[in-house]
């Protein structure tokens, strides 16, 4: 599969570099049966991630990652499979608060966001036990250990 990553970096706050995030994404496509996938990741600050949060999910206050996913329009096609925005001082905090590797939460990040993109969910029980067996194999994968 060829992936298209456009990585825009609105804050380099101690922000892995386009190589890494890649090498994360590829890890979180394989299998997908695509012959081409498109990605946009932003790396925010706080507020821009308050902002989003916000807007699109009624929350308040920065998040880690947030995923939008491309709808194609009836009849249409694409490769995009979707956005990431992710923000850089809250990966950072989470990651010393959890003890691990800023680059393993980093990673987690990526994973996870692409894993929404794919269309997998943690609403329910059954879905969130789906979705983490498969973000920790991803991260196994990668030299990870399990986040959850």
């Amino acid at each position: 599969m060829k992936l298209s990553i456009r990585v825009d970096y609105a804050s380099r706050r101690r922000a892995p570099g386009r190589a890494a995030i890649v090498r994360w994404a590829e890890a979180a496509l394989e299998g997908l049966r695509r012959s081409a996938v498109s990605i946009g990741v932003r790396i925010v600050n706080e507020a821009e991630s308050a902002g989003f949060n916000r807007h699109y999910r009624g929350r308040r206050g920065p998040t880690n990652v947030l995923a939008f996913a491309f709808e194609n329009p009836p009849g249409g096609r694409s490769d995009t499979l979707g956005d990431l925005v992710i923000c850089a001082p809250v990966v950072n905090r989470e990651a010393r608060a959890q003890g691990k590797a800023a680059a393993a939460h980093w990673a987690h990040m990526v994973v996870h966001g692409i894993m929404h993109l794919r269309g997998y969910d943690h609403k329910t029980r059954r879905e969130a036990a789906l979705m983490e067996r498969k973000e920790a194999a991803i991260l196994r994968r990668l030299g990870y250990a399990d986040p959850y």
